[in-house]
């Protein structure tokens, strides 16, 4: 099992970029396809970007394809999502999971568990 800890969200203008890190704790984080996910106030977790274990191959939601980036480096246990030209409609807490279930390039938020906190992520326009 992996536990894991979001950080590095924040308060960003319109047009701007962040960086969020995901940083996981026990010995099996490589062994796991992980993602990210997004959850806007009212509405349903939605999927935003996945990688798989060896950090290959990735998937991204089409709200978010050519502005975000996911990465991983299995040595420290990190994965990351770069995200580019922010927009209010990007506004939400960002969760990474890893993928318990189902396949990685049909991701569904059912199929991810070991759930972070959190991280808030709010554009101003």
């Amino acid at each position: 099992q992996v536990q894991l800890v979001e950080s590095g969200g924040g308060l960003v203008q319109a047009g701007g970029s962040l960086r969020l890190s995901c940083a996981a704790s026990g010995r099996t984080f490589s062994s796991y396809d992980m993602g990210w996910f997004r959850q806007a106030p009212g509405k349903e977790r939605e999927f935003v970007a996945a990688i798989n274990r060896s950090g290959v191959i990735t998937t991204y939601a089409d709200s978010v394809k050519g502005r975000f980036t996911i990465s991983r480096n299995n040595a420290q246990k990190m994965l990351y999502l770069q995200m580019n030209s922010l927009k209010p409609d990007d506004t939400a807490v960002y969760y990474c999971a890893a993928r318990i279930t189902g396949i990685l390039l049909r991701p569904r938020v059912a199929d991810f568990g070991s759930w972070g906190q959190g991280t808030q992520v709010t554009v101003s326009s």
